[in-house]
């Protein structure tokens, strides 16, 4: 186990959250200037305005070949159904005798998404954030995303945003944009919650900022845990692993296996393509080892390559999203097959799960009790109440008590 945690053991984000602190300070300062500063600081771009244009969507529509709209469309088709058909109800209601509760939940008004960019575009992920965000009913809905040289979004990404519902998008990138989200600019209002994922530096700028508003997860590098058996195609298992590691330098790759030809082939296929610091391949007894291994470190995407997959489903206890089957690639549920990709990592899934609806609400309770209901607790309200001190909790029930 401490071999592959030590894949992760490179970046201390202590060390990140000082380096964007006064980033995010300037922002809150500043505002659109500090903003446009750091997109030219960074990005080497200098920016004239921040809000992408209407004309610059028409633009994006012309430049994007049709076949690559529909295959968004194909992909935001399925992703709908997906999380339209897993949400909660939107509202409960339980009957208790004379006693009805509830819950009734409700959309986060104003949501900020990041969407990465620098080494490659990443319009699958605006659909998966702006496909579940519209089905839970956010009214605002925006975007921030890295601009090119030429201070321009990558035109498939806009359509992308387009087809998913966002109503707002800005040329930003990074901590800036965290910070722009967080506490408002002139050009950009501040949000309540903020979602998506990025670079270590973005990570880094939402855990800062989560004291102020919410976020959904930390969400960093990529990760691809394997557990495979005699059964399993080697040569899948290597490309699902080569399809995480080629996101990011930090990003890793883990096979268990019960079989240690498949090992072999495996680690042969992946070291013909190159040489790669976070891949790992280990060889267990058992597949109940291999699990053990997996639920301790929790990977953002687990694959399972074994015999009658699904019966294993029960074993997990910790991870992002599940691949079951030789048939069932990580590269399905980053585009197209339905699920989300905003995904816990770092093994923040023993505690966190994916984008989903319900991230994009919140829940309200509600009580209506009768005086019949009164009657049988009350009691017991008075005297915890007067226990703890709290005299006028007990009298307003003690003072209803006495009209049944």
């Amino acid at each position: 186990m401490q071999e592959i945690q030590k894949l992760r053991s490179g970046v201390n984000i202590d060390d990140y959250i000082e380096k964007v602190k006064p980033i995010i300070e300037a922002v809150r300062r500043e505002g659109d200037e500090a903003v446009i500063r750091f997109t030219k600081e960074f990005d080497g771009v200098e920016l004239e305005q921040l809000k992408v244009s209407e004309e610059e969507f028409d633009e994006a529509y012309d430049a994007v070949d049709d076949s690559l709209i529909d295959a968004l469309e194909v992909a935001r088709e399925n992703i709908h159904r997906f999380h339209y058909v897993t949400a909660v109800e939107r509202e409960m209601r339980v009957e208790f005798g004379d006693c009805v509760m509830g819950k009734v939940y409700t959309p986060i008004e104003k949501v900020g998404a990041y969407i990465p960019g620098g080494r490659a575009s990443y319009p699958s992920t605006a659909l998966m954030i702006g496909v579940p965000a519209k089905i839970a009913g956010v009214e605002r809905l925006v975007a921030c995303t890295p601009p090119d040289k030429d201070g321009r979004i990558n035109p498939l990404t806009l359509v992308a945003l387009d087809i998913a519902g966002f109503d707002e998008v800005y040329k930003a990138g990074g901590a800036q944009a965290i910070a722009a989200m967080a506490y408002g600019t002139e050009t950009i209002e501040k949000v309540y919650k903020i979602v998506g994922p990025g670079n270590i530096y973005v990570t880094a700028a939402k855990l800062l900022v989560a004291k102020d508003i919410a976020i959904d997860m930390p969400a960093g590098p990529s990760e691809i845990l394997v557990i495979a058996d005699e059964t399993a195609n080697a040569e899948f298992i290597a490309y699902d692993c080569l399809a995480q590691l080629e996101h990011d330098p930090m990003a890793v790759a883990v096979v268990i296996t019960t079989s240690r030809e498949i090992a072999e082939r495996v680690k042969e296929e992946v070291s013909s393509t190159g040489e790669f610091e976070n891949f790992a391949v280990l060889v267990v007894k058992d597949l109940a080892e291999a699990f053990e291994i997996a639920n301790e470190f929790a990977p953002e995407h687990l694959s399972i390559a074994v015999k009658n997959p699904e019966d294993w489903l029960g074993k997990i206890k910790n991870a992002g999203s599940v691949f079951l089957g030789n048939f069932s690639p990580v590269a399905a549920g980053d585009y197209a097959s339905g699920t989300n990709h905003v995904l816990p990592t770092a093994g923040y899934a023993k505690m966190y799960g994916g984008l989903s609806v319900e991230s994009f609400m919140k829940h309200l309770t509600f009580q209506m009790l009768s005086e019949g209901t009164m009657k049988r607790i009350g009691d017991a309200i008075i005297k915890i109440a007067e226990a703890e001190g709290l005299k006028w909790h007990a009298e307003s029930v003690r003072k209803r008590l006495e009209k049944i």
